[in-house]
């Protein structure tokens, strides 16, 4: 039984539910090629032996990867046979994500690209074999709005055709929107666009269709809970840039408060100086087992029994810096 599952379940069947899921999405080769790794993995086999240690240490609920990545991970080395992790891929790329070195891409407003097909993702061919069972069965699709109507139309034309194609599959996705990256002027605060973008979206897709859950960006206690209230669909939160290990935890923490009850984490794991430690007291954190604060200094304390030099002071690492949990 894999824990996403467990979690999930609960949620929906119980209004008083703890339970938080944590995704580790390791997916950045999709957006950025060789350039997250430089000076930090070896190799791209060096990246993939963390993300095992991590699945088999089970503290995270989704492994989230690059298809390529998974067809190693989950073919080659089944990792995920008898664990408690659910392995998810990345089932488009849009272009909003694309971060090689020297590109402007970002200065663009989103196009709904998808490098792979979910049949590809799904068994790792185009042709597979009469009775294959699936490696994996769970996607993430991208999507941001921008206030531009054709942009935001050919976005949402192409989350239509994708929808039929995992029905057709069997494939079970979860949705992340993005705030906008390049939009046209919006009359008021970014959060309300967005939720609306959101909810308007979703009014024209029946139960059946729609996602596992849903991601966002963190807008703020406020623009979290509207959305919670309002919808039935699971809620959480994407977690941006890497930041200190206090914001990390305190992230996790706020956004369970306010009734998010996922996040998704990728360079605050994948660049900490120890993601196995962190993950772990995210773990604690979620489970409401230590506060955010003591979360940071048990972290630092782990680090110096490691022998690890932190990059940054204990001092510097209990800073906040994300503004919407600034005075929370």
């Amino acid at each position: 039984m894999k824990s996403l599952d467990v979690a999930l379940a609960d949620v929906h069947r119980n209004a008083d539910s703890t339970a938080f899921v944590i995704c580790y999405a390791a997916d950045c080769d999709m957006g950025g090629g060789m350039r997250p790794f430089v000076g930090r993995y070896r190799s791209l086999e060096h990246f993939h032996d963390t993300l095992e240690a991590a699945v088999e240490q089970a503290h995270i609920d989704i492994l989230l990867t690059s298809v390529s990545a998974m067809d190693v991970l989950a073919r080659d080395r089944q990792l995920f046979t008898g664990s408690p992790v659910t392995p998810a891929v990345r089932a488009n790329d849009t272009t909003d994500i694309w971060k090689a070195r020297g590109g402007n891409y970002l200065a663009e407003r989103s196009r709904p690209f998808a490098s792979t097909t979910v049949r590809e993702a799904m068994y790792g061919t185009l042709t597979p074999t009469l009775g294959q069972v699936p490696d994996v069965d769970l996607g993430l699709w991208s999507i941001t709005f921008n206030n531009d109507i054709d942009a935001d139309e050919r976005s949402l034309e192409r989350f239509r055709q994708f929808r039929q194609e995992a029905a057709d599959e069997g494939f079970r996705y979860f949705v992340e929107v993005f705030n906008p990256n390049a939009p046209n002027p919006i009359d008021g605060p970014v959060a309300d666009y967005v939720n609306d973008c959101i909810t308007r979206m979703f009014a024209g897709v029946p139960r059946a269709t729609q996602p596992q859950f849903l991601k966002v960006a963190y807008n703020g206690p406020q623009a979290l809970e509207d959305l919670v209230a309002y919808t039935p669909l699971v809620v959480g939160v994407l977690g941006g840039p890497a930041s200190t290990a206090h914001d990390t935890f305190k992230l996790v923490s706020e956004v369970k408060q306010h009734g998010g009850r996922v996040a998704l984490l990728g360079r605050r794991i994948r660049e900490a100086d120890d993601p196995l430690a962190m993950i772990e007291l995210l773990r604690h954190v979620a489970d409401g087992a230590v506060e955010p604060d003591d979360a940071t200094r048990e972290y630092h304390g782990r680090l110096g029994a490691q022998g690890i030099t932190p990059s940054r002071s204990l001092e510097d690492d209990l800073v906040i810096e994300t503004p919407e949990l600034l005075g929370t």
